[in-house]
């Protein structure tokens, strides 16, 4: 499939702002099953000192300034990507306990690799709910996928998805115990039970097709990834109970949400401020 995916960020002030500095992780990745074949940032006011770099993740990073007094910002981030269905074989995996073990040791590159994402991280807190909450699923000597699978299932399961329950300061603490959220929170959910195992776990911001009829499509969503020897990193979707496949297009991947804001910066003026967001994803074939 190829997707045009528009992405808008509104910011309104309730004063004029003198100046702002701003960076925007909005460049889809690319990756072996997915291909960016166009992309442009639009900013208005007009941007100065537009620069482009990679963060610690590999992700795409633009950082810019508006240097003239403004009370409305927007950022506009059109990409033409192409996403080709996963082509990992889903068979047999390795008992979780023996991944556990092999990623601390770390012997190789790939679990060197790995090993950065089973530690805590400022949204996933090392808690001891989230590991009663992983301990019926990983039962001993169960295979990673199995039970990665089973674990997407209950979150989507028990778990209620209710936008504006929570906010990104709502802690996962309190998500645990309310049973309710949005993507962000069930994956911050499935990334901390893996993680209380020493298991790795990445999280992933990206986008829904916008005609599919699943939680989250015409936002930025998320999703997990989980890293299985011999398989690689595969993605999971608690929020829609699915494995993403050619419907997600990804943009970043980091520890957590903080890893991957699509817009961040600091402003000099402007009081409060409202924020609108809106995702458009559309079929080109």
């Amino acid at each position: 499939m190829i997707y045009q995916a528009t992405h808008t960020t509104r910011y309104t002030y309730e004063g004029p702002v003198s100046h702002c500095l701003s960076e925007a992780k909005l460049t889809p990745r690319i990756l072996p099953n997915q291909n960016l074949l166009d992309w442009k940032i639009i900013v208005s006011p007009k941007a100065s000192n537009l620069l482009s770099r990679k963060d610690y993740f590999g992700n795409d990073v633009t950082s810019f300034a508006v240097l003239e007094p403004h009370d409305c910002f927007t950022i506009t981030a059109i990409s033409l990507v192409e996403v080709l269905p996963n082509s990992y074989q889903l068979g047999f995996s390795t008992a979780w306990e023996e991944v556990r073990d092999a990623i601390a040791a770390a012997d190789n590159d790939e679990l060197l690799h790995a090993n950065e994402f089973i530690w805590e991280s400022p949204f996933v807190p090392r808690l001891a709910e989230l590991s009663a909450f992983a301990r019926p699923i990983l039962q001993p000597n169960r295979p990673l996928m199995e039970a990665s699978i089973e674990l997407m299932q209950t979150i989507h399961r028990v778990f209620e998805y209710k936008p504006e329950s929570t906010s990104i300061e709502t802690p996962l603490t309190e998500v645990l115990a309310s049973r309710k959220g949005v993507c962000q929170d069930f994956s911050h959910v499935m990334i901390g039970a893996l993680r209380s195992q020493g298991l790795a776990a990445r999280y992933v911001s990206g986008y829904l097709r916008g005609d599919a009829d699943l939680q989250g499509a015409q936002a930025s969503h998320a999703w997990v990834s989980v890293f299985i020897p011999n398989l690689g990193w595969i993605d999971f979707d608690p929020t829609n109970n699915l494995m993403p496949s050619s419907g997600h297009l990804t943009i970043a991947y980091g520890r957590d949400f903080g890893d991957v804001t699509p817009v961040k910066g600091i402003t000099i003026g402007g009081g409060e401020h409202t924020l609108e967001v809106d995702v458009r994803i559309v079929p080109q074939n």
